[in-house]
């Protein structure tokens, strides 16, 4: 590792769960960061307007930063996918990768590292198979999206920059992703496994994703894929037992796999629901990264705690 001490780093996506979280972590650290917004600018110091849309950048305020991260990208749980749907998730994916690779490459003075979410989706649903970072793609919508979405990034690598395709798991935290969406249900003691709950999630506790952003920045041996997941992945039922274990609540009430297809359509509750896939975080191990929660009953309370 190289220490690399009062950095720059532009960050695409500040504002959501993981990129706020980042960006607070980042300057405590003391590091400045550069907002990359879509609204008009509030603080010309901190921020630069952007819009993957129309192909607006200013490339000139990112010549001579150390380091991108990208965490842009519409919510693939937002709505049903339908056809309309699915080209904004990848049109907000894909763009904006392409725009910011391209504008990476073309630099006098290019960052070290670009650091861009992807997603476990990379992988389908697998079943048992534990599958690391050589393990080939899987099926469906959600694959080929992360594929594309990996692919973008192919300016900037062709230039020289490193870059770190993060491929992340289900984040737990109760502002924002799965786990508030269930939160109120297993508090009423209604919640439980999804479908036959066999299925594999595989999941990282919000400090440790953003642990794993800091490291793929500092740590100039890890390229390429990354997966980004705590060392532990549990079965649906496993998932919901200890949830329902850290709020003293019963957690048996299975969510029946007809019912999850009729509320999101089959495509949709197969690839996120009912679908999983068993993943280990080979790089991030094998480069000495250390998950502060790597167990589901850890993650767990420690985020239910905040």
């Amino acid at each position: 590792m190289v220490h690399h001490p009062s950095q720059v780093i532009a960050v695409t996506g500040a504002t959501g769960l993981v990129g706020s979280a980042l960006v607070s972590s980042l300057e405590q650290a003391g590091h400045a960061v550069l907002r990359l917004v879509r609204r008009p600018v509030q603080n010309a110091e901190q921020e630069s307007y952007w819009n993957p849309s129309t192909g607006e950048i200013d490339a000139d305020v990112l010549e001579g930063v150390d380091a991108v991260v990208h965490l842009g990208g519409a919510n693939v749980a937002k709505q049903r996918w339908s056809n309309a749907y699915k080209q904004v998730l990848r049109s907000s994916r894909i763009d904006s990768t392409t725009l910011l690779a391209r504008t990476i490459a073309s630099l006098q003075q290019k960052p070290r590292v670009l650091v861009t979410a992807s997603a476990i989706g990379f992988y389908g649903s697998r079943g048992d198979e534990l599958l690391d970072e050589e393990s080939p793609i899987g099926s469906g919508f959600l694959a080929e999206l992360c594929h594309d979405w990996e692919e973008a990034n192919q300016p900037a690598r062709e230039a020289g920059v490193r870059v770190c395709q993060m491929r992340i798991g289900v984040v737990l935290s109760p502002e924002g992703g799965a786990l508030k969406k269930i939160l109120p249900i297993f508090r009423k003691g209604l919640g439980g496994p999804m479908g036959s709950g066999k299925q594999y999630v595989s999941w990282i506790g919000l400090p440790d994703v953003v642990a794993a952003l800091e490291f793929a920045i500092d740590h100039d041996a890890i390229n390429g894929a990354v997966n980004t997941m705590a060392p532990h992945p549990v079965t649906s039922r496993e998932f919901a037992n200890s949830l329902g274990q850290q709020l003293g609540r019963p957690s048996f009430l299975p969510t029946p796999a007809f019912a999850l297809r009729m509320m999101v359509g089959w495509e949709m509750a197969e690839a996120l629901l009912l679908g999983g896939a068993k993943i280990a975080p080979r790089k991030l191990e094998a480069e000495g990264f250390v998950f502060q929660h790597p167990t589901i009953a850890e993650a767990l309370a420690a985020v239910l705690s905040r």
